[in-house]
This record gives structure tokens, C-alpha cells and sequence, in this order.
């Protein structure tokens, strides 16, 4: 089957937004991140706002599609022990080499590390809490920060790969069915209902904080749209119909998000629970309806093996790994330098972009750390490693 080059563009587009939406957190007033800026912004709410909405469930969703793809004539068994090694191990060594500087920089920003890195990577390392407030979690001695996606996606595998029978079974293959034969309005409306309700059910007993024992909301969330995204795989009607409907799926997107935002700016902070319910299912009813134009988008535009795509495939998982640490680290160093409010962010999503540039283009050259990027072997390793295999079976 030929390869989707639609969604493999919408994975790197989605990934590159992610590193400017981190960057911009440095600016956005009234947000709370690692470190800020003293150049803050009420007008970026909004533009983030309308981001935020949705940009983790459409990762999550090309996650489930390329389960769907990964799991093609391929043996369950063997499936999640690779992507368990593809996610665990640059979950690993990212959280202990490369998001250290994120804690660092915001405990010295909230005067409670005492500067001097390497000493405190010697108390980071011994897993025991910190003074209480000095990084985001100071509770349980460190933290995963960005990466907490890998840890999230590792436990929908497997969880998924547990529910696959029921999936597969005769059930699960006629709610596929009716999944995959949704057309017009029904493909607007009908999926974001189970999101509007989990958020109705769960958002008020479940903060979004990252712990993934007690993350409930979220987890139904994304656990949802990971499973759209395996039941939408390569069905070739209903990416028609995707495309088909993008105009007017952009259209109903920027509608709803008009009305979402009004009412975020002119309803006060406590509102009636059947109001607050509404504005929920109107802001899932967005979430979806920006997905479906934007899945349509990529599958009218993107289908076509651009030449910088096969670098963008590889460049995506280091990158991802690499660019809040080093955009944290960045601001670190320059936000007491107090460049003003156009040259400093420009100097962070300048950085930013190079370092992940000039890093990845060193990892990709060392076999060693290659799987701790997410890579696969090199086409050297890979030969080697099938030579080894064919002299094995000759031997045998």
C-alpha cells in the first residue's frame, strides 16, 4: 500500500507547532510555565487559546493512526515490544540527561536551587523531594516535563493492544463501520459527543496536572481521539469525505471558536453548572470540528513526497525530545539581558530551531544514541545487523 504522505507531513507540522506553542509560553501573561518573561502578553491568550484546544488530541489521533498502519499483518506480541522500546528508553534518557536543565532553571528563577548545576544534579539524582514550589514536580524529587506524552502514549499502547480483541471482535468491527460511514454533519457532531461528555463528567474532579496515576480527565480525552485515529487509518471513504468537507469544516471550526472565545472573555470565572456544561460542549464540538478540517486540509494538500519529508520523518522524535529543554535553557541565559520584546523571542525560536538543527544532526551520526532519540538504526547498523542475521541462519 502506498505510503500516506499526508500524515506523515501532518505529524512533523503538528510537532513544529508544538516547539512554537512552548515558546511562546514564555510570553503569554497570566499562564504559568517554567520561566517567564518580563515582556507578557494578554493579546496572545487568545491565538493560544484557540491552540491549546486541540493540538495534543491531533497528536494523539496521528498516534493512533500510525498504530493502525504499525499494526498491519504485524504480530501483537512483537508490536508492543517495540514501541515500548521506542517510547520507555528516550523516556528514560530524556528525563535523566536532557529535561534536568528545566528543573535547574526554574528553581534558581524561584530562588529555591542554589545556582551551580552539576551540585544539583548530585541532590536531583537521589529522587528526593525538593523545597516545595521549586520546579514543577518538586513533590516526587523530579519530573518528566514535555515528555510526559511518551509515558501517556506507552500506557494507550499497551492498554490498546489489551483491548484489540474487543476492537477486532464483531462488535468493535460494526462500531468501526459506523465510524468510518459517518458523512456531513454527523462527522462534525457525533464524535465530539463522548469527548463534551467526558469533559462534563470528569474535567471537575480531575486537574490537568501531568500525574499520569490521577489524570483521569485527560486520559479519557486523548485515550479517545488515539483510538479515532486507529479506527480512522487508511479507509479511503472517509478521507474523501475529510476533504471533501474541509472548506466548510474550517468555516464551522473559526465559528464555533468565535462564539468559545467570546464567552470565555464575557462570562465571569463562576458560572451555573448547565452553563458551564454548554460552553464545555461547544468547546469539544470546536476541538473536533478544527481536527476534521484539519485532517481534510493535509489530505487534499500534503499527499505528495515532498523533499524535505523524509528528513522531517526522521528529525521529529529528537527534536521533540530536545526543544523545551533547550528553549528553557535559552531564555535562562538571555531573559536577564533584557533584550527587549522583539529581538529576545526571536533569539529563543532562533535557538531553539538551531540547536535542535545542530543536535540532531550530531545524534543521527552516533549509533549509540540513536534509539535514545527514538531512532532507529542507521543504514549502517541496519545492514549490519542483517548480516549478522543471515550468517546466523546459515550457521543454524
Amino acid at each position: 500500500m502506498p505510503r500516506r504522505h499526508d500524515i506523515d507531513a501532518l505529524r512533523a507540522l503538528a510537532f513544529a507547532l508544538l516547539i512554537l506553542y512552548h515558546c511562546a509560553m514564555l510570553y503569554v501573561a497570566d499562564w504559568d510555565w517554567h520561566l517567564k518573561s518580563t515582556h507578557l502578553s494578554e493579546a496572545l491568550q487568545l491565538p493560544m487559546l484557540a491552540v491549546n484546544r486541540w493540538r495534543m488530541d491531533l497528536i494523539f489521533l496521528i498516534s493512533g493512526l500510525s498504530v493502525h498502519f504499525l499494526l498491519r499483518g504485524g504480530q501483537l506480541g512483537r508490536f508492543v515490544a517495540q514501541r515500548s522500546w521506542r517510547l520507555l528508553l528516550p523516556l528514560s534518557f530524556g528525563c535523566l540527561v536532557v529535561v534536568p536543565i528545566q528543573p535547574y532553571a526554574q528553581g534558581v528563577a524561584n530562588g529555591l536551587v542554589e545556582p551551580g548545576f552539576v551540585d544539583f544534579l548530585l541532590r536531583y539524582y537521589r529522587f528526593q523531594p525538593w523545597p516545595e514550589g521549586a520546579f514543577d514536580g518538586w513533590q516526587y524529587g523530579f519530573t518528566w516535563n514535555h515528555l510526559w506524552y511518551l509515558a501517556y502514549l506507552w500506557v494507550y499502547t499497551v492498554v490498546f493492544a489489551a483491548l484489540l480483541p474487543l476492537f477486532r471482535h464483531r462488535a468493535g468491527r460494526a462500531l468501526h463501520a459506523r465510524l468510518v460511514a459517518l458523512r456531513g454533519p454527523a462527522l462534525w457532531i457525533l464524535p465530539a459527543l463522548p469527548l463534551a461528555l467526558a469533559t462534563c463528567l470528569l474535567q471537575p474532579l480531575f486537574e490537568e496536572t501531568g500525574d499520569l496515576i490521577h489524570d483521569w480527565y485527560r486520559h479519557a480525552i486523548y485515550f479517545t481521539v488515539f483510538a479515532y485515529g486507529y479506527w480512522l487509518g487508511n479507509d479511503a471513504g472517509l478521507w474523501a469525505e475529510l476533504a471533501r468537507l474541509r472548506r466548510r469544516s474550517l468555516a464551522l471550526a473559526l465559528a464555533l471558536l468565535a462564539v468559545y472565545l467570546a464567552l470565555v472573555i464575557v462570562l465571569p470565572e463562576q458560572i451555573p453548572d448547565a452553563l458551564q456544561y454548554a460552553v464545555w460542549t461547544l468547546r469539544n464540538l470546536y476541538l473536533w470540528c478544527a481536527i476534521v478540517a484539519i485532517l481534510g486540509w493535509a489530505r487534499a494538500c500534503l499527499d505528495r513526497p515532498f523533499a524535505w519529508l523524509p528528513w522531517a520523518n526522521e528529525a521529529v522524535y529528537p527534536w521533540y525530545v530536545l526543544h523545551q529543554s533547550l528553549t528553557v535553557l535559552i531564555a535562562y541565559w538571555i531573559l536577564p539581558l533584557r533584550f527587549g520584546p522583539v529581538l529576545e523571542p526571536a533569539i529563543v525560536v532562533a535557538g531553539t530551531v538551531a540547536g535542535c538543527w545542530l543536535l540532531h544532526a550530531g545524534i543521527r551520526r552516533v549509533a549509540w544514541l540513536r534509539p535514545c532519540f527514538g531512532l532507529k538504526a542507521g543504514p549502517r547498523q541496519a545492514a549490519g545487523a542483517a548480516a549478522q542475521a543471515a550468517q546466523a541462519a546459515q550457521a543454524a
